[in-house]
Parts: structure tokens; C-alpha cells; sequence
């Protein structure tokens, strides 16, 4: 049982919400529960889709606890970021979909781990960034590798450079966040998307998540391979056959899967 966490599931939908008031900062305890969370959702056949997102209406997570850092030496900084950048591998290798539902203030490795993560919602009131050079430090939570491919070099660095906090609007203006609603309807709006990903063929998501999560990372001819690996083992699946015939019938697809 999670103590920092909310851990639920909803119409095989999967949260992970962060639940240590006043403002989610992450200690020990709780960077080791998020995965843990994380393996049970993706381990769950009746989860199709995973959300992460926050129990406290006024902030998301301002990240690490810096409390943490106060007394650590080189040996506890070197586990911390271990431990970080194990969690951003499993939640990039992780074969079914991610979405984020980013709350109010979603700053340094709250953020980090939303930038993971699939499909980024936001309300309107949030506030996001990574303020780490503020403290003579950088986000450790792949931030540097995952914004610069997200915004671009130059968006990246001035993000990091300058450690402001952008509104939600101006976050979805350069692709830091994908879709921004209402504060009220954050949550309805998550899980509406996120059962409709449910409702469509896990396998099929799974090799897309691949493609497009390792690929990104590599020579275009490599992507290419891992891309004629999936299309080929997806051919090979009843889901395919399924989805050709109702095609050809024009009617919906029944999925097995």
C-alpha cells in the first residue's frame, strides 16, 4: 500500500496520484513508491491506460525535497539520480500508453516526469518549469535530454537557462504541454481521452509507443527496423485480422486483446 500515493483504478484507467501535501515533494519514500505503482498498473490486464497526476488541487510537485540534499554526499546524489533516471527508463519502455494531468505548480522533477509521459493535460491555472538553476543545479530526471527533444536545443536551453515558470497557455504555445481545460474538469477531460486509448487494440498502442519512444533515439535506418519489426509481428496478430474484416464489413471492430 502506497503512502504518498493515491493508487486506483477507474473503467481501465490507472492512476498514480501523488498525495503528500502541502506540495509533493519527493523524498525517498515516494520516489520509491512511483514505480512500484507504476509495475502494478502495467502488470494489471484490466489497465489499458496509465494517468499520473495529483490529489492536490493547488500543486502537481515541486519536486525533490530538498531536504534530501541538505546532508547528502557524492555516494547519496549519485543513488538519487540512479534512482531517478530508473524510473524515467521504465516509464519510457513502459507498453501502454501515459498521460499526465498536471494540477497547479508542476516545477522541476514534477515536471521531469511529466515531460515522459504521452499526452501532457493541464489546467488552466498550472504552473510549470524548471527552476533548478536557481539553486546551481540542473533537473536530473532526464529534463536536459527529454525538452531538447521535445522543444528543440534552443527552447530547451533558454527553459533551463532562465528557470522561469510559464502559464499553462504559454506552455501549450511551445509544446510543453498538449491540451489545457479547465481546472474543474481536468480530471473528466484525462479520463475521457484515456478510456478511449482503452478502447482501442493494446498490442497496436504498445508497438506505436516503441517506435516512436526508441526511435526518436536513434539513426533513421535503425527507427525504420524497429518500425518493419512491429509492422510485422502486428500483422501477425488477430487484432489485425479483426480490424481488416470489420473494415471491409464496415462494422466496429471486436477487439480480443
Amino acid at each position: 500500500m502506497a503512502e504518498f500515493l493515491r493508487v486506483t483504478v477507474r473503467d481501465r484507467v490507472g492512476w498514480i496520484e501523488y498525495d503528500r501535501p502541502p506540495v509533493n515533494a519527493f523524498h525517498w519514500e515516494m520516489l520509491r513508491e512511483v514505480p512500484e505503482a507504476l509495475e502494478q498498473h502495467l502488470a494489471d490486464p484490466a489497465v489499458r491506460v496509465v494517468v499520473v497526476g495529483s490529489a492536490l488541487e493547488a500543486h502537481f510537485s515541486v519536486g525533490a525535497d530538498l531536504r534530501v540534499f541538505a546532508d547528502t554526499d557524492d555516494d547519496g546524489m549519485r543513488r538519487w539520480v540512479d534512482a531517478c533516471h530508473d524510473l524515467v527508463r521504465r516509464v519510457r519502455a513502459a507498453p501502454k500508453p501515459l498521460l499526465a494531468a498536471v494540477h497547479g505548480t508542476a516545477v522541476g522533477g514534477g515536471l521531469e516526469i511529466v515531460l515522459h509521459c504521452d499526452v501532457r493535460f493541464a489546467a488552466s491555472t498550472a504552473r510549470l518549469g524548471q527552476p533548478e538553476i536557481g539553486i546551481g543545479f540542473l533537473p536530473p530526471v532526464g529534463a536536459t535530454q527529454a525538452l531538447a527533444r521535445l522543444l528543440g536545443r534552443p527552447r530547451a536551453l533558454r527553459l533551463l537557462y532562465d528557470g522561469t515558470l510559464l502559464s499553462a497557455e504559454e506552455a501549450l504555445a511551445i509544446g510543453l504541454v498538449d491540451v489545457v481545460v479547465a481546472p474543474e474538469r481536468l480530471r473528466e477531460e484525462v479520463q475521457g481521452y484515456a478510456e478511449g486509448l482503452a478502447r482501442k487494440p493494446a498490442r497496436a498502442l504498445a508497438a506505436i509507443r516503441r517506435c516512436v519512444t526508441e526511435g526518436v533515439d536513434l539513426p533513421f535506418a535503425e527507427g525504420l527496423a524497429i518500425e518493419r519489426e512491429e509492422a510485422v509481428a502486428l500483422g501477425a496478430t488477430a487484432d489485425f485480422r479483426e480490424g481488416l474484416a470489420a473494415f471491409l464489413d464496415r462494422r466496429p471492430p471486436v477487439w480480443s486483446d
